[in-house]
């Protein structure tokens, strides 16, 4: 698999808006961040624009000189990559440390806890299985 591209705080604004919802014309993607920050149109289009240069994202020309932006990098597979970056930087990769924290730390609901139990309970399994 290819690696994924470093993306800043500013740069993963316009991914989540992506994420939610492509392709989508700058003008659009321009839109939707103006009711959440205060960054100008031209702020937002040097984004998207690095975040083409990093292959993070791609687009098709529609109609002229419209350009549809989609991204190239998954949510999911940013997520994973970011999580084992986190990990590695703050507990040396080990995960029972981060999990204990946050279970400490957390309020769980009930269907919360018996998610987790669920997820406990198929990887036991899983590492049943595999030896």
């Amino acid at each position: 698999m290819k690696e994924l591209p470093k993306i800043s705080e500013a740069e993963l604004e316009v991914m989540k808006v992506l994420w939610a919802e492509s392709p989508l014309t700058a003008n659009e993607i321009i839109e939707r961040l103006e009711s959440t920050s205060d960054w100008k149109p031209k702020t937002i289009r040097t984004l998207i624009n690095r975040l083409v240069q990093k292959e993070a994202v791609s687009y098709h020309q529609d109609k002229g000189r419209l350009y549809s932006y989609y991204p190239l990098v998954s949510q999911e597979g940013y997520l994973q990559v970011e999580t084992k970056s986190f990990l590695k930087r703050f507990y040396g990769a080990a995960f029972k440390p981060l999990l204990v924290n946050f279970l400490k730390e957390e309020k769980l609901s009930s269907e919360d806890i018996s998610e987790l139990k669920r997820i406990l309970d198929e990887k036991d399994e899983e590492n049943q299985r595999k030896g």
